[in-house]
């Protein structure tokens, strides 16, 4: 005791010398001791300066301070806490290394940080996950899986039952821009959704972007979901696994070159489809995919990367219909540290995704796809403990195919053709600022710019009036329109350009160490689109890059926040307004016909959309039973009005019901730790039914009934809910030999809800009366998976 006292003494003499104004930064970054895995988040802490910083997405923090001695605490959940003193009298860099709490098998748990320094930061509407020790979330089919786990967090919702496209505020599944080690994913889903295409094993980090997004992101109207792969143990080698009823898992990671670099290779693959062949069923479905990531320390201020993913789906029905569809990525990244202050992050990107279809009946083989090469060069620099910059640029060239079409066979009447290629450069530079203005007013603003440009080589019809859509008052129906001659422009000839100011801005003010109030504005543009009539990613699905005809949407959102921890952050509530408008949003007329359409143009028009709503979410931070209740009230809407005062406009340009409007959206979500053997978990989820346009009426046409449909989305399916339950047994939970292992059991919505993916109207051949058909898709689903890490 003594001696604390005596070097507290000496610390406080210390700070109030003469040169102790003069600045000097300290930096480094912070890694698991076990891996030298970098960890993202992590918070270091000041306490004679009152000062704080995170690690950003590499692990990298700096710091700048008077001269002087001080005290570094660095903590991050699930990782023992650091304390350790230091006397500064210049710049030093000092890295650190975390030994996690407890050794126990890696999965994906919900962190959504409630600490003083989270409530002061000037960040709202964001949700983050990682890597943790802590089980909290159920395993369904013995995964966690992402995506389900973001569907139990306010303002997400479902795209439907079968998919893994989710909604976010009211937003499409087209405007979330999803990231996996900085690459574009443009498809989510394996298995009609049951599992995302992000295997848990290999995830290390990520966040969910709601709203406040920063300057850095751009290129959709939605939402950002950036996930980070696992890096490797650089120390030892690692397997990690499972075995279940529908799919299995394996994970090696160790070290390339000891405490310099390392590699992870995971891979997955499902195996229903062998037991339908044995049990001479016609339907086959079928997924695997594989991660990788290399990375090596040059030196101190110098790391190169290399990563990749490829994933596939086959799906076969009767040998009637069958399609598939793969995304796949490389990426190059080089980290560079200047200085203490300044930071760098370059890579360089390859992505793609194909999506297939075959119709025996129809005798189509039908292929499209989109790619893209991406560069990204960014800058962090920290100018002082109370302002940090950030400022990059972000290249992209796209090539879209529309599609590719073969005959299946040589009885079939198609004939190949290729749809005509597209080309797009998009570009942006933005710069970004997290200032403290006070103790209590925390700033983060920003200005992004973005252009767009479509390129040839293509011939682009014109039309008359330039309307590829023509009204026809007669029938007061839109039809498509004619042609009336081609532009041929030349290979990168620019067709078309739009350039964008996009406006950032985020505000904390903390009333206390444990309540805040904020604010954020954001607008946000979105040069690429989702041609689908459907409310969800499916294989059918078509990109398309803005033209003369389809307009590049531009969102502008607003929120308000209140946020507040109770009992020393056992619990915390958070709260958040919202509201949302889009611009140029693309709509369909009547009877659109999506697939293999040389002029996508011929069936647009451009609206407009809105979303607002309401969102609180209470947690239970720790003890036995912890969790969380989330609830969403919001509103989605879409209106087309006529293009002049003779045209009536979609739906009679009136505000009608997006499809992914969910008025109420319900979670509860908890995990209990019985024992240290067993842990247990459950996922209940609510929300108002799906919007869909049922008949009003019915009319004879040749002998045939055909229905008469009402105003569009007008209607709802009924409302989609759920209960999920699983829980885990740890064999030997203080073993401290290196094989681990658990058992996983689950079942996947429990009192067997048949959620309506949609409604069938038709006529019922031996009665005569029409009727409604509810498709499902998924019932009760029990699981078992053996889990194991060495």
């Amino acid at each position: 005791m003594r001696h604390k006292i005596i070097y507290t003494l000496l610390l406080m003499t210390i700070s109030f010398v003469a040169y102790s104004q003069e600045k000097v930064t300290l930096s480094g970054t912070i890694t698991v001791k076990t891996s030298t895995e970098a960890i993202i988040g992590a918070s270091i802490f000041i306490p004679e300066a009152k000062v704080s910083a995170v690690t950003d997405a590499y692990g990298f923090y700096s710091i700048t301070l008077p001269k002087g001695a001080y005290t570094i605490v660095i903590s991050y959940i699930g990782f023992e806490h650091i304390e350790e003193h230091i006397f500064l009298t210049k710049n030093v860099r000092k890295d650190f290394s975390m030994l996690e709490k407890s050794k126990t098998l890696d999965e994906v748990v919900i962190k959504y940080h409630s600490s003083a320094s989270d409530i002061r930061k000037p960040e709202m509407s964001v949700n983050k996950l990682s890597i943790s020790t802590i089980k909290k979330m159920p395993a369904v089919m013995g995964e966690v899986d992402i995506l389900k786990a973001i569907l139990q967090l306010p303002g997400v919702s479902n795209a439907q039952e079968g998919a893994t496209g989710f909604n976010v505020r009211g937003g499409s599944v087209d405007g979330n821009l999803i990231l996996l080690d900085e690459a574009v994913v443009y498809n989510t889903s394996h298995l009609f959704g049951f599992f995302s295409v992000f295997n848990a094993d290999v995830i290390k980090d990520l966040k969910l972007y709601k709203g406040g997004i920063p300057a850095n992101f751009g290129g959709r109207t939605s939402a950002v979901l950036d996930i980070y792969q696992k890096e490797g143990n650089n120390k030892e080698y690692h397997i990690t696994g499972g075995i279940g009823a529908v799919s299995s898992r394996l994970l090696a990671e160790g070290p390339i070159v000891k405490d310099k670099g390392s590699f992870v290779v995971a891979g997955r693959a499902s195996y229903a489809h062998l037991f339908l062949k044995l049990a001479d069923n016609p339907n086959s479905v079928s997924f695997y995919d594989l991660n990788a990531k290399l990375n090596y320390k040059i030196n101190d201020n110098n790391r190169v990367f290399l990563s990749g993913y490829f994933g596939k789906d086959n799906m076969n029905f009767n040998n009637f219909f069958s399609n598939n569809y793969s995304n796949s990525f490389f990426n190059f990244r080089w980290n560079h540290t200047f200085s203490e202050r300044l930071f760098s992050n370059a890579s360089v990107i390859y992505s793609k995704y194909n999506y297939g279809l075959k119709i025996k009946s129809v005798g189509i083989d039908w292929l499209s796809d989109i790619r893209n090469y991406n560069l990204k060069y960014n800058f962090s620099h920290h100018l002082s403990d109370k302002l940090v910059f950030n400022y990059g640029l972000n290249s992209i060239y796209y090539q879209f195919n529309p599609g590719t079409i073969k005959p299946l066979d040589a009885t079939s009447p198609i004939n190949a053709d290729q749809i005509e290629k597209k080309y797009a450069w998009e570009n942006a530079l933005y710069i970004s600022a997290e200032q403290k203005i006070t103790n209590k007013i925390s700033l983060n603003y920003g200005l992004r710019y973005s252009n767009f440009q479509r390129l040839g080589e293509q011939n682009v019809n014109n039309y008359a009036n330039n309307q590829a859509v023509v009204f026809n008052p007669e029938l007061q129906i839109y039809e498509e329109g004619t042609p009336t001659g081609i532009t041929h422009y030349n290979k990168n000839k620019k067709i078309i350009d739009f350039g964008n100011l996009e406006p950032r801005l985020a505000v904390s003010y903390s009333i206390n160490d444990d309540q805040s109030i904020k604010a954020s504005y954001n607008r946000m543009s979105q040069y690429i689109h989702l041609i689908s009539n459907t409310a969800s990613v499916s294989p059918l699905d078509i990109w398309a890059p803005s033209d003369q005809y389809l307009k590049p949407e531009i969102l502008d959102q607003v929120a308000l926040g209140y946020f507040r921890n109770f009992s020393n952050g056992k619990y915390s509530l958070e709260t958040e307004a919202f509201y949302k408008k889009v611009k140029n949003k693309a709509d369909y007329i009547d009877g659109a016909e999506l697939i293999a359409h040389k002029a996508i143009e011929q069936v647009l028009l451009n609206g407009e959309a809105r979303a607002y709503g309401l969102e609180v979410m209470l947690k239970k931070n720790t003890g036995k039973l912890t969790g969380w209740l989330s609830y969403t009230l919001s509103k989605a809407e879409q209106r087309t009005p006529g293009r002049n005062a003779g045209e009536p406009g979609i739906n009679n340009g009136e505000w009608y019901r997006a499809n992914y409007d969910k008025t109420h959206n319900l979670s509860l979500t908890a995990a209990y730790q019985l024992t240290k053997k067993w842990n247990f978990g459950g996922m209940f989820t609510y929300q108002t039914g799906k919007a869909a346009t049922y008949p009003v009426g019915k009319y004879q046409y040749q002998g045939i009934t055909i229905g008469n449909y009402g105003a569009r989305n007008a209607n709802s399916l009924p409302a989609y809910h759920h209960l999920d339950l699983s829980a885990t047994y740890t064999p030997k939970p203080d073993s401290k030999k290196r094989w681990k292992s658990e058992w996983v059991f689950s079942i996947y919505n429990v009192y067997g809800r048949n959620n309506a993916a949609s409604i069938m109207f038709e006529q019922n051949r031996e009665t005569g009366w029409s009727e409604a058909k509810r498709i499902s898709i998924f019932g009760i689903i029990p699981g078992v998976t053996y889990n194991f890490k060495f």
